[in-house]
Order: structure tokens, then sequence, then C-alpha cells
């Protein structure tokens, strides 16, 4: 199965409002763990950068002024977190509203909210009462998180990714049991059965245990079980 850890940088809270999308990060996880495939951009938000939102990323205007246009990434984007992907980000509901509004000024289709998994969400079901932030559930699991000074995309997705992976119950919560498509197996968990063994395991009872076991039952009676399903 293959996921999308994603997180998105903005300049404020609203795309109606005029706020857009300045960083995107993601990170590919197969069968729940990473691929070591990720996709990051810097994009240019044709607005200038609000004081409150470059105290909280550290981006400026001059640094991205010369990067890409959302608009100039989208296919690069679209083809990274693929058409069936399900995308894993914490409060999905206001980084899909971002993303899909960007989708429509580029003239693309929105992203189904179906697809999208919040970690939110996941974390208060599993923790009731406890903070859900990305900071406190690192805490929670041990999770290092010093170099997080300001935010940045890629850097919460890869935090983003450990905290995932504890929530459903650490790196491999399948037991490795999924078929991995990637080494060329084909069909699914449900289709695999067990084969009959080769050749019969050798029998480790020796003679003389199996007539000393024979005997005792012999002295049990007709009443012994053993005797009743022989």
């Amino acid at each position: 199965m293959r996921e999308i850890v994603l997180d998105t940088e903005t300049t404020g809270f609203e795309p109606a409002d005029g706020d857009r999308i300045v960083e995107i990060g993601a990170i590919e996880l197969f069968n729940h763990m990473p691929t070591g495939q990720i996709y990051h951009q810097y994009l240019n938000p044709e607005r200038s950068m609000p004081a409150g939102a470059f105290a909280v990323h550290g981006l400026g205007d001059d640094f991205l002024r010369d990067k890409p246009r959302f608009a100039d990434v989208v296919d690069a984007f679209l083809a990274f977190i693929g058409d069936d992907s399900r995308l894993v980000i914490h409060n999905a509901a206001f980084d899909m509203k971002f993303l899909n509004a960007e989708l429509g000024w580029s003239g693309r289709t929105p992203i189904v909210m179906d697809r999208a998994l919040d970690t939110v969400t996941l974390a208060r079901r599993r923790f009731p009462g406890s903070p859900a932030s990305l900071d406190a559930l690192c805490r929670r699991f041990g999770i290092d998180n010093s170099s997080r000074d300001k935010h940045g995309a890629l850097l919460d997705s890869e935090l983003l990714a450990e905290v995932y992976l504890e929530l459903i119950g650490g790196r491999q919560p399948d037991f490795a049991l999924a078929v991995d498509i990637a080494q060329g197996a084909s069909g699914s968990l449900d289709d695999w059965r067990p084969s009959p063994r080769p050749a019969p395991l050798p029998p480790r009872l020796t003679r003389a245990e199996a007539e000393a076991h024979a005997a005792m039952v012999a002295g049990l009676g007709d009443v012994a079980i053993w005797k009743r399903f022989s």
C-alpha cells in the first residue's frame, strides 16, 4: 500500500482571502515504511509574505521571489502523489483546503477528501483529551524534534511520518505480512494459503516412549479419553 505523508506551509489561514502555499513537503511510504522518495518544493505565492507568516516559517519575499508558482509545478506534484495513494496529513482539512484552492486556480480537478487521513483525528481517538499537536505527539513518542525551531514542510513531513507509524502501532503494524510488490510478488495477503509440507517431519517420539504411553493408557480402563477417540 502506497501512502504519501504531506505538509504545506502557507502565507496565512484562508485561500479565500488571498493566502497561498509557499512550501510543500511530501514523503512516500510503502507498506508503512519510508522508501526514500520525497517531494519538496518552495513556491512563489505571488504576494508579499506577511510578517506573522515570516516569523513562523522564516521564508521571506526575497527568498521566494525566484521560486516557481504552483501552476508551474502542479504536474510534478500530482505525479508524485498519484491518483489513489492515501494522503497522511496533520490537520488534513487545512492543507486540503489550500491544495484544492491552488489546484482550482491552476485549472485542475480537486483532490477528494476521502483520500486524506487526518493524524489529528487519529491521535485524538487513541489518546482522548491529550494534546494532539505535532510537537506534543513527538514528545509522547520520544521523537527528536529539536531542529523544529521554525515550521518547514519537509521537516514536518519527516516528523509526521514517524508519528504516524507510532500511532498505527509501530513501523510494521501488519507484521510485514503484506505482499511486497516492489520485489515482484503478485496477489494479496487474502490470497495466501499454506502449502503442504514436501516431506513429513520425522517423529520425535522414541519407540520406548510410545510403548510406555500405550501401557499407561491401557491401565486407565475403557473410560480413558484416549480410547474413546482412537
